[in-house]
Formats: structure tokens, C-alpha cells, sequence
């Protein structure tokens, strides 16, 4: 059975400012903000929540399947998929529009400041969950075009298909009731820290009610780990020491990834929780949402040495 992944493919544009954005933003003059800031280091990655999700999972041996809409310029990307051996039977290219795309600038604390044309995006309503040509076990709803993201949550609620609600950088679009909505079909909710105060202070509820509100919530903490709270009880999961701290663009997608994947080996969740935390260390070490690699066997040692116990079996 597939994992069926919902969300945005995008080219990432991402630009290393070598300072910190603020030692150049004045907070007296935040209402009339004109900064420029020079940026010697630039690349272009392959990205988009759903891309990166994809990627992991397929790394770690899941079978991702992505639902998506791209534009004209998706060749490329298409091409990296096969490559990969990524489903893509159900990511619709849409004529001219732009596949998705986001330009970042990172400062030397790793806060960023981000700018994002969703192009095709606006067009992810057009699929349907009963379009998806491989039977799917799980999926989830990451950040995409506003009515993609409600439609896919009604459609994979009324498919009996259970599903992580993750709407990251979306939140801003929907309001208490639309939030209140998809969180009620969800049986899976992730957001970090100031994600979860926004879904707080935009819902109205306590932490208590909206952990009652899911079957399971999940929240990142950066730096500190993570909490999972299911059941009634709150698993404190922690971070794992990187290698190398180079790039925190894709970490939340990679745990993700890991979630995904403990999920449907059906892993208990302080197992999944770890593999979660461990894929974003992974990740920070290397430059872009798409450029870490990682065997089986140096995953398990990893694991091991990282959290004491040995990684569960598939």
C-alpha cells in the first residue's frame, strides 16, 4: 500500500545572507521596512513540501505517492522523479502557470525570510483523492493551494484513508471555522511551535482541547525535540546533535518523512517520534530539502547510538 502525499512541488531558490538579519532591521522602523541584503551564495534546489516528503520516504523504503499540480517548467523535475523512482501518475501539469516557486533568505542564526509563488498550486483542487492509481493506506495534507487542502482533507475523511493534517506555512489562509473543519476530519495533526500557537490563538482552544480534538498531536520544538501527545500521554522526544548544521530548508519535511513512515510500520510512537527527530538531523547537514542520503544499515547505527535501543524492524 501506498503513502499518498498531498502538497506543493517547487523550485527553492535559496540565498545565504552571511550576517544576521537583525543587525540590519531597525525594530523603530519596522512600519516603513526597506531592507536589501547581499546574498554572494545562491542556488537552485528541487523542494516543495510534498517533493521533499516524497524523498525521504522513498530513502527510508516507503512508496510515496504524490499528488500535486506543476506547471510548464516541470521537466526537469519530472525528470529527477524517475530518477528516483517516485510515483508521479498523479502530479497534473497545468499550462502556463509556473510550477511552484520559492526564493529564501537564510541569516547565520538560520532564521529565513521567505517569499512564495504558488503558480500551479492555486490549481491543486483539480485532483481528487479517488484519482490516486496505487491503493493507499495513509496520506497527508501538507501546505498546497487553500481549496486543494480542504477538498483532500473531506475526500480522504469520506474514503475512510487516515491522514496527517501538517498546514505549515498555510495556516494564514483559513479561518477558525475552515481550521476547526479539517483538523475535526484529521487523525494526525503536526505544526511546530509557533505553528501551534497560531492554530491556539486562531481556534480559540486550549492545548488540552485540541490534543482532544485528533487522535494524535504531534509538535516540533526545533533544537529541544519534539512532543507527541497520544492517548494521554505526552512523549518527549529528543533532538538528536547534528554532524553539521548547513541548511534547516526541508528539516520539517523530513521529519515528517519519519512519521510517515513509523506510521504505516505501524511503530509505537516513541520509535517514530526518534526516526522522526533523527531524519531532520540528517537533513541539516546538507544543503537543500533533497540532498541527503543515508543507507539502511548507517540509519540503524545511527539510531542505536543516538537513543540507546535498536530502530525497530521492518
Amino acid at each position: 500500500m501506498s503513502v499518498l502525499i498531498c502538497g506543493s512541488m517547487a523550485y527553492d531558490t535559496i540565498m545565504v545572507f552571511p550576517d544576521r538579519f537583525k543587525n540590519h532591521i531597525l525594530p523603530e522602523k519596522i512600519h516603513m521596512l526597506s531592507v536589501s541584503f547581499m546574498v554572494p551564495e545562491m542556488r537552485r534546489e528541487f523542494g516543495g513540501c510534498a517533493g521533499n516528503i516524497a524523498y525521504s520516504l522513498k530513502m527510508l523504503g516507503g512508496d510515496p505517492q504524490i499528488m500535486a499540480t506543476a506547471g510548464c517548467d516541470f521537466a526537469p523535475y519530472a525528470e529527477r522523479l524517475d530518477t528516483l523512482g517516485i510515483r508521479r501518475n498523479n502530479i497534473r501539469e497545468v499550462e502556463n502557470t509556473f510550477t511552484g516557486q520559492c526564493f529564501l533568505t537564510t541569516d547565520l542564526d538560520d532564521n529565513q525570510i521567505n517569499a512564495f509563488h504558488p503558480g500551479a498550486m492555486s490549481f491543486s483542487h483539480l485532483n481528487r483523492v479517488s484519482d490516486a492509481q496505487v491503493p493507499v493506506s495513509l496520506a497527508i495534507i501538507s501546505p498546497d493551494g487553500k481549496q486543494g487542502m480542504q477538498e483532500h482533507c473531506e475526500q480522504l475523511a469520506e474514503a475512510g484513508i487516515p491522514f496527517i493534517f501538517d498546514p505549515g506555512q498555510g495556516l494564514p489562509m483559513f479561518s477558525r471555522d475552515e481550521l476547526l473543519r479539517m483538523i475535526s476530519l484529521a487523525d494526525f495533526l503536526t505544526l511546530n511551535d509557533y505553528e501551534l500557537e497560531m492554530v491556539l490563538n486562531t481556534t480559540g482552544l486550549s492545548l488540552e482541547a485540541l490534543q482532544k480534538a485528533v487522535k494524535v498531536l504531534i509538535v516540533t520544538l526545533g533544537g529541544d525535540g519534539s512532543r507527541i501527545y497520544a492517548d494521554g500521554v505526552c512523549h518527549d522526544i529528543p533532538a538528536v546533535a547534528a554532524k553539521e548544521v548547513l541548511d534547516p530548508t526541508g528539516c520539517g519535511d523530513a521529519y515528517r518523512s519519519g512519521l510517515l513512515y513509523g506510521i504505516s510500520q505501524g511503530w509505537d510512537w516513541p520509535a517514530t517520534g526518534r526516526l522522526a527527530s533523527l531524519l531532520g538531523t540528517i537533513k541539516i547537514a546538507t544543503k537543500g530539502g533533497q540532498n541527503h542520503a543515508i543507507s539502511r544499515e548507517e540509519l540503524a547505527a545511527r539510531f542505536e547510538a543516538a537513543f540507546g535501543f535498536a530502530m525497530p524492524a521492518v
